[in-house]
């Protein structure tokens, strides 16, 4: 069986939410379980559910509300020890409705047991346009995208792996080739370009304030000599390699895949001797092919799968040597995929229709993806 955690991209203004639609349920809970209660008049709707799946039967057995009270939390990430990072997509701070300040990382337990889990914010992680989360299994290092026309890409080194609510160190991605660069290859920049697979000698540096109350983290992070990044999406750890999008990036904007590799001393003394690489991986700029990658996912055969945000999106499919082809496409409603992700067994992908609220489950056989 299979514990599947679903983020629910929703502002507090939402008509459809976990309090219904005049917030009719939300005596059912307390206040100290719901991040922003919004004084009991305007909670925000946002959160994760949970639900338990049986892949022989087809059947979902249980499903519960593991989450509650923040806001757009998109996109996200498994980590090793069982639980899921849910991010929100959104820094809402100062409105009279709403109590508390958003754009922060929250981690849910993957459990067959219903609760709705104490909302803490992963502070530290910093606050940002948060979109997606990947974790190294071998160091507990975290990456994180950021969904901003002028993103960064961070990593968190945390003081106690496994443990992100000890604290730890928030740093952005440089290029050591220039003192900042611009990966967006737009055609009206007059910056660099970024060359198709040719691998890059990363740096990372330290960045402070990550609270970032004026919102200012990514420029702050530009300043210090940031790479700058079109829309950060979809994070995945593959084998050895991290692979995210940008939805808005390349010469015509249809999008970018790129590919980071850690170094073998990733996060330790001894990293700037031999640092980490990113490589541009994919930037067809031909719609035919793909626009407007979103989330992804990484299949065991090492292959991508990729949603696209569009009216009519696709599931596309990347190889390890790049080439592109096409899974599936969205007819029936014009709402984009997200949330792609396979069963442990790797014989079923999950991926959601946002607008409607539709999980659908995609029987394989996934290895045989060509």
């Amino acid at each position: 069986k299979v514990i599947i955690i679903r983020n629910h991209e929703l502002s507090p203004t939402s008509s459809a939410g976990p309090f219904g639609a005049n917030n009719e349920l939300l005596s059912k809970v307390t206040k100290e379980q719901v991040y922003d209660f919004g004084h009991g008049t305007m909670p925000c709707q946002g959160g994760t559910t949970t639900m338990v799946y049986d892949q022989a039967s087809g059947q979902v057995e249980l499903q519960y509300l593991s989450l509650a009270g923040t806001i757009r939390n998109c996109a996200g990430g498994p980590t090793p020890w069982g639980s899921w990072i849910t991010c929100e997509e959104d820094t809402t701070s100062g409105r009279s409705e709403i109590e508390k300040s958003h754009g922060f990382n929250f981690e849910v337990p993957a459990s067959a047991t219903p609760q709705l889990f104490a909302p803490e914010p992963l502070s530290e992680m910093g606050r940002f346009n948060h979109e997606a989360v990947c974790v190294d299994p071998r160091s507990g290092i975290v990456y994180q995208t950021e969904d901003r026309q002028d993103s960064l890409i961070y990593r968190f080194l945390p003081n106690q792996p496994g443990r992100l609510q000890m604290g730890g160190k928030l740093q952005v991605l440089g290029l050591t080739d220039a003192a900042s660069f611009d990966t967006r290859n737009w055609k009206n920049l007059t910056t660099e370009k970024m060359e198709l697979n040719k691998s890059y000698q990363v740096r990372w540096m330290d960045i402070d304030e990550v609270d970032s109350p004026d919102d200012d983290l990514r420029l702050r992070g530009f300043d210090q000599g940031a790479a700058r990044f079109a829309r950060g999406e979809g994070m995945w750890f593959g084998e050895k390699e991290i692979y995210f999008a940008c939805t808005s990036g390349g010469h015509k904007g249809f999008g970018q895949i790129f590919k980071y590799t850690p170094s073998a001393s990733e996060g330790q003394e001894g990293e700037s001797a031999a640092p980490g690489t990113l490589e541009l991986f994919i930037e067809p700029n031909d719609m035919d092919l793909i626009q407007s990658a979103d989330n992804l996912t990484v299949a065991k055969n090492g292959h991508l799968v990729i949603c696209e945000d569009l009216k009519t999106p696709r599931i596309v499919g990347v190889s390890p040597s790049g080439e592109i082809y096409h899974i599936a496409k969205n007819v029936g409603f014009q709402s984009e995929f997200a949330g792609g992700c396979f069963s442990p067994d790797g014989e079923e992908l999950f991926v959601n229709i946002q607008g409607p609220g539709l999980t659908l489950a995609i029987r394989g056989p996934w290895g045989k993806l060509a």
